[in-house]
């Protein structure tokens, strides 16, 4: 009987341990692939390694970040691949970890540097000592998905927030034989540390490329970064096209210009007129635009945005507060306008991104009562949700919510699930 029980409880890690590394076919850069197919046996040990550390809340290997738990249980677990960080080699392991930390209690610093050292610094002293001999290998890319719990007008929100750590080789052997805590968070901070995609200040090199130990390989002439200098999130990816070339789903805006004038938004319209006018004649019956106020450009968030003004129409029965209406209209409206609308446009990258306003009322009541809500996306998101690589959810938490003129953060699972004020 004990050693059905040896044999049955090996089975189950043998199966975790491929269920948490990618399987080398899948992935289409032959360079990363050579290396994932090279270290197989290496990286499964990492996992193992990582799997059996007491992490103080519950974490996943994913694919995708920002999952609820039981979207996480049914997900891809498969969070361990070799990747590319702009032009640099880095193994790359993503996770989503069960923790929920308050806003009030804690800033975002505070947030990402409990994060760092409960489940990054385990992750790093599992897989550096492993892997940190590769030649080719030039950092490691840690990045986990922890929430934060808010009240926004007395509502009480959890929402995800991504903390990415990229750490270079000799800094990363500087962690793992770090006597005491000071050497360990100087080896930390001599890499890149992003919150949500934002760099956090005073943490690292200016440059991202400086993680680099050695000089950088040429870029492929027809790839695009998948990391950038300012922002970085692995990019969620759909089974078979593990290392697809693709705008990542950005925390914030595409790079904005440096200036947006009157003379660019002027010349934006003009050049796209004709286009928007097509877009309004093909699409009006379904997204209820504004006659009185066409599609205009509009400078936002120091960025050039396509503003399109509609009504949104809610049942009766959808009354409620300003959250749960506003988390209505984008699934029961909005949602089902951004693939016909940016098929429409082409997917434009003159500008930084769509300004979907709308007026949201309940039947029956007319402009009584009616909020006034934007979603406001940038491109590249929206491209990632046009692609079904990013969730509803995504998209929101990804991009700007105003109500009534005030930004605000939205949990559409919550927000709907709340009926009253």
């Amino acid at each position: 009987m004990r050693r059905i029980k040896v044999l049955v409880a090996a089975t189950c890690l043998a199966a975790a341990m491929n269920a948490q590394v990618l399987s080398p076919p899948e992935i289409r850069d032959l360079s990363m692939r050579e290396l994932q197919q090279k270290h197989m046996g290496e990286l499964k040990s990492v996992a193992v390694a990582i799997s059996s550390h007491p992490f103080p809340y519950r974490l996943y290997f994913s694919r995708v970040m920002d999952l609820d738990e039981g979207q996480q249980q049914r997900a891809d677990q498969r969070g361990i691949r070799f990747d590319k960080f702009g032009t640099q080699t880095v193994l790359q392991i993503t996770a989503n970890y069960f923790a929920s930390y308050s806003a009030e209690l804690m800033t975002k610093e505070e947030r990402a540097r409990k994060t760092l050292h409960d489940v990054t610094v385990p992750i790093l002293k599992a897989a550096v000592p492993v892997l940190v001999q590769e030649e080719k290998l030039q950092a490691f890319a840690i990045e986990v998905s922890h929430h934060v719990r808010r009240k926004v007008v007395g509502v009480s929100t959890e929402n995800p927030e991504n903390v990415a750590l990229i750490l270079p080789r000799l800094p990363a052997t500087q962690l793992v034989a770090a006597k005491t805590p000071a050497d360990q968070d100087a080896a930390l901070m001599q890499g890149l540390l992003f919150v949500d995609g934002k760099a956090v200040e005073g943490w690292g090199p200016r440059d991202a490329e400086q993680v680099a130990e050695s000089r950088p390989a040429p870029a492929r002439p027809d790839a695009k970064p998948v990391i950038g200098t300012t922002a970085w999130s692995s990019v969620p990816q759909l089974p078979g096209d593990v290392d697809r070339v693709s705008t990542p789903p950005a925390r914030l805006a595409a790079e904005p210009r440096p200036e947006v004038t009157d003379e660019l938004l002027r010349k934006l319209q003009s050049t796209d007129q004709a286009a928007l006018e097509t877009l309004v004649r093909d699409l009006d019956k379904v997204a209820h635009f504004v006659s009185y106020a066409p599609p205009t450009f509009i400078a936002f968030h120091k960025g050039a945005y396509l503003q399109l003004s509609m009504t949104t129409t809610l049942r009766e029965s959808d009354a409620g507060s300003q959250y749960r209406m506003a988390a209505l209209a984008f699934d029961e409206h909005i949602a089902h306008l951004i693939r016909p609308v940016l098929a429409s446009l082409k997917t434009k990258a003159d500008y930084d991104g769509i300004d979907f306003s709308t007026s949201v009322r309940l039947a029956g009541a007319g402009s009584n009562g009616a909020q006034s809500v934007e979603f406001i996306f940038p491109t590249a998101v929206l491209t990632c949700y046009e692609q079904f690589d990013c969730t509803g959810q995504q998209l929101i938490s990804q991009g700007f919510v105003l109500i009534n003129g005030e930004r605000v953060g939205l949990d559409l699972q919550g927000a709907e699930a709340v009926v009253g004020r």
